[in-house]
């Protein structure tokens, strides 16, 4: 192997920032309407594709930035005098002129000269990414924002009109009352233990090239157009980069080639992001042949072992972008849902492929006591931007949940979950509402598994009367990913077999990884190994919700194991600046909110501390 050598350029890379209430007049009213629409959806898209470090916090979302910047929107339009009727008139008008194609265009290159104006991206990404994001932006807009209430009630106040895009809502549960609350039996000695792979975050590049600069001006770097490094940096390394970058099909490869020793597997939890984050240039064509691409490698390496996969944020194009069933037509997410039934049929029964082409989510049973739930996370998302239409349990997923649930506690199986973006991380309404449906059916709820965030890490959930009973715990992940900064990782989780009166807990969890920096030494091979077993590196006594609750308590006060916890957290490759007292409180925070925009989980982690000194944590992410 011909000596490529590793840099590590740190993690200084920071989130992109969103300017917003700028004071310079477009022109017209109308033009400075449009460009505000487009600058309230282009920069939160952009923002993902702007390199940031392993964060332990999610962001506020659309609604809090919105109430930030409605103030100034108000001060603005204000300053000319528009009225009520003048709004809803304008609104009216843009709302006709978008019915017609030329509008589009002519509003994406107003986007593309603001985007290059505020030095949101590179001039190219600007261009390449409002020409794939505009039409489908255009088509949200005039279903949501630009219908004149509710536009004119965001701008000019409630007076003028109604703005409750993220008003809360609820599920109802069945009328069934709650059983009382039965912790799982630990199993036999000697009772079988399945061991379940879970792949997430694979993102392939398929223009990652050795060599190249992996600092580049670009969100992803290391790639053909990265162009070559200057000489006082080396450049990609031939199996991955510690830095803005994706993976190579062969380290791909080689993580499932060397599944062995970590093996055998009796089933693989697969919970999506296949494509990589060159999001601003991607086609549906794009986005197939990625599928298709690691389907065909997972089934290679796999054989028959049954995959149960899972959609991920970064299947579609635009990226975030996946509609409620009730947009038809080329807008809709048809095109994907047929190519993931087309492609994962060999894994999943008739039943489950239905509801997959319709809202990509499904259920199945595994075996004869235990029902495995496929979630659509995208309808939970902060970043989908088809939910400004209506957030209000898309696809009626939540509902669908519950039906679950209740037909399995009725006939006495247990349910494992598995989705993308972890349930702390979704829009306020569907985060509680999800929250409580784990309480009411804690007994039934066997195991959660998530991905998205690429680190390693967790969630707890509590019952709601008191949020002090931990009933549940999320797993979430490490990503197979480099980006940003981190090894390759997969995960192995041991869980209470298949037998009558099985509990199908999580037993125990181990990581693996590829060390980088022994991989692309010259002549070196690739080498997966283990990490860290969970039980054993924190002295867990069982992979229950309460260990895990007391497992934060103790790093709280103990620096030594909140560093080891930090080391794993990054795949065994941290960043170099040390993570203080705020960085921890708010890392060991995130471990404790499995519910979004909660601050008074965290209100025991700081002694002496008032609510708003927590809530002063919880909003901001902390680039530790």
């Amino acid at each position: 192997m011909p000596h490529h050598g590793v840099t590590a350029p740190g993690r200084d890379h920071p989130r992109s920032g969103r300017e917003q209430g700028s004071n310079r007049t477009w022109g017209t009213p109308s033009l400075g309407l449009l460009l505000m629409a487009l600058a309230l959806t282009l920069p939160d898209s952009l923002a993902l594709w702007t390199p940031a470090r392993a964060h332990p916090l999610p962001d506020q979302g659309q609604h809090a930035r919105f109430s930030r910047i409605v103030p100034q929107l108000r001060n603005t339009f204000g300053s000319w005098n528009l009225t009520c009727p003048a709004c809803k008139g304008l609104f009216t008008a843009i709302d006709f002129g978008l019915q017609k194609e030329p509008n589009v265009a002519r509003v994406g290159s107003l986007a593309i000269k603001l985007c290059k104006l505020l030095k949101i991206a590179p001039p190219t990404v600007c261009q390449s990414a409002v020409e794939l994001f505009q039409d489908d932006m255009v088509e949200v807009w005039r279903h949501s924002v630009l219908s004149p209430s509710e536009a004119c009630g965001l701008l000019l106040g409630s007076t003028c009109g109604h703005w409750d895009i993220f008003s809360p809502w609820n599920i109802s549960l069945p009328a069934v009352p709650k059983p009382s609350p039965q912790p799982p039996n630990p199993p036999a000695p000697g009772a079988p233990v399945s061991r379940v792979l879970f792949l997430t975050d694979l993102h392939w590049d398929r223009d990652y090239l050795e060599g190249t600069d992996p600092d580049c001006e670009d969100p992803l770097c290391c790639r053909q157009g990265s162009g070559l490094p200057p000489p006082s940096r080396l450049g990609a390394g031939y199996w991955g980069e510690y830095s803005k970058c994706d993976l190579p099909l062969r380290t791909l490869e080689s993580l499932l080639r060397g599944l062995g020793p970590a093996g055998p597997f009796d089933m693989v939890y697969w919970t999506g992001d296949i494509p990589a984050h060159n999001v601003w240039h991607q086609s549906r064509q794009d986005q197939l042949q990625a599928l298709t691409t690691i389907t065909a490698l997972v089934k290679k390496y796999l054989g028959p072992v049954p995959v149960y996969p899972a959609v991920g944020n970064h299947e579609s194009t635009p990226v975030n972008g996946f509609p409620p069933p009730f947009i038809e037509g080329n807008h809709s997410s048809r095109w994907l849902y047929e190519a993931m039934a087309k492609a994962w049929d060999s894994w999943l029964p008739a039943e489950a492929l239905h509801t997959l082409r319709i809202g990509g989510f499904y259920a199945l049973s595994p075996h004869p006591s235990l029902r495995l739930i496929s979630l659509n996370m995208n309808f939970c998302s902060r970043e989908n931007f088809w939910l400004l239409i209506n957030s209000t349990d898309p696809a009626g997923q939540l509902q669908w949940l519950v039906r679950e649930l209740q037909a399995a506690e009725d006939r006495g199986d247990k349910v494992h979950i598995i989705g993308h973006i972890p349930p702390g991380h979704c829009l306020k309404s569907w985060s509680w509402n999800y929250y409580r449906i784990v309480a009411r059916y804690e007994n039934t709820l066997a195991g959660q598994f998530f991905g998205h965030t690429h680190v390693d890490e967790f969630e707890v959930f509590y019952d709601e009367e008191t949020l002090s009973r931990p009933l549940s715990v999320a797993f979430l992940a490490p990503s197979a990913t480099t980006y940003i900064s981190l090894n390759p990782g997969y995960r192995v989780y041991q869980i209470d077999g298949n037998y009558p009166g099985s509990s199908h807990v999580v037993l125990d969890h181990e990581t693996y990884i590829l060390n980088l920096t022994q991989a692309n030494e010259p002549g070196a091979t690739p080498h997966w190994h283990l990490l860290y077993r969970a039980r054993e590196t924190y002295g867990l006594p069982n992979a229950l919700p309460a260990a895990w609750h007391d497992l934060v308590y103790r790093m709280r006060g103990d620096t030594r194991l909140f560093q080891t916890f930090w080391f794993l957290y990054h795949k065994g490759h941290p960043p170099s600046e040390p993570c203080g007292t705020p960085c921890r409180l708010a890392t060991l925070c995130a471990q404790l909110s499995a519910r979004s925009d909660s601050p008074a989980l965290c209100r025991h982690l700081v002694p002496d501390a008032s609510l708003s000194d927590v809530q002063s944590l919880w909003p901001r992410p902390l680039f530790c």
